[in-house]
């Protein structure tokens, strides 16, 4: 901690560099995200009866478009910078990709995947839910490098009140002046939510088939409404209405109604699902 302080700069976002190329952390840390979360999704679609190929193939498919997905999501909403550097528009390795918008491209693929495998989508939401939040919560970090995901300016008192890192608290330090670490507080959240998910799915009676996945929908768009009011550079529509917390409303009520109408019309335990159809 006192090298950090006596340091007192920014962590360099290129982790490596090879001649021309550039390795950055923001890279590093979603691709480790990413096996992570494949890995952990695997050894529970074994216990759902999902084969490990189903999960490997997907990701084949899931991961490029969702990355496409979550740059394009990110490029509309910024279309006033792109359309003037439409050069910098591939440029995702420097940060500038929506969560929200890679949800939307994985889900799209899962769906006419599992389709084409007969395969529950419900039951494949369920196994990879509490490994998607994990994800997230690591992949923050990769925000963090890039010095993304910010809140309002703040203090230096109140950045050690919170008793964090001197390297957080030197990261914080963004064009002048010390940041709200909102970065930290989402990931946080997020991993409470897997650790709370991961703790509870195989409570038997507690779940029923695909509501695991919407306990996420809902943990995570809770938080993440709260989360993006504090942050500084949050996509908007107009100068008022800021894009994630329009679209974490219409998930967090989603997936209440999608609860109700699932257990009214009793749907079968999530553990006591058939993973094909």
């Amino acid at each position: 901690m006192q090298f950090w302080q006596f340091l007192g700069t920014a962590i360099d976002p290129i982790a490596l560099k090879l001649g021309p190329i550039q390795i950055h952390w923001y890279g590093v840390i979603i691709a480790s995200a990413v096996i992570i979360a494949l890995i952990l999704s695997v050894r529970e679609g074994q216990r759902v009866g999902i084969e490990s190929d189903n999960f490997y193939d997907y990701i084949l498919w899931a991961l490029p478009v969702a990355i496409i997905f979550a740059r394009a999501y990110y490029v509309i909403f910024e279309w006033g910078y792109y359309s003037q550097h439409p050069a910098e528009i591939v440029a995702v390795w420097d940060g500038g990709i929506a969560i929200y918008g890679s949800l939307i491209g994985a889900l799209l693929v899962m769906w006419l995947f599992c389709r084409s495998r007969f395969i529950s989508i419900w039951t494949m939401l369920d196994v990879v839910a509490p490994t998607v939040i994990l994800a997230q919560a690591i992949g923050r970090w990769g925000n963090f490098m890039n010095q993304e995901a910010f809140g309002k300016i703040t203090s230096l008192a109140f950045l050690q009140d919170l008793h964090l890192p001197a390297f957080i608290i030197n990261q914080m330090y963004i064009n002048g002046a010390y940041r709200t670490p909102t970065f930290l507080y989402e990931s946080c959240w997020d991993l409470l939510g897997f650790l709370i998910l991961f703790g509870l799915r195989h409570r038997h009676h507690l779940f029923r088939q695909g509501e695991v996945f919407l306990s996420y929908l809902l943990w995570y768009s809770a938080g993440r409404f709260v989360i993006e009011g504090m942050r500084t550079d949050s996509l908007m529509i107009g100068n008022t209405i800021r894009v994630s917390q329009v679209l974490s409303v219409i998930l967090f009520v989603g997936a209440i109604v999608l609860i109700i109408i699932r257990r009214h019309r009793q749907y079968p335990w999530y553990l006591e699902t058939k993973a094909t159809k």
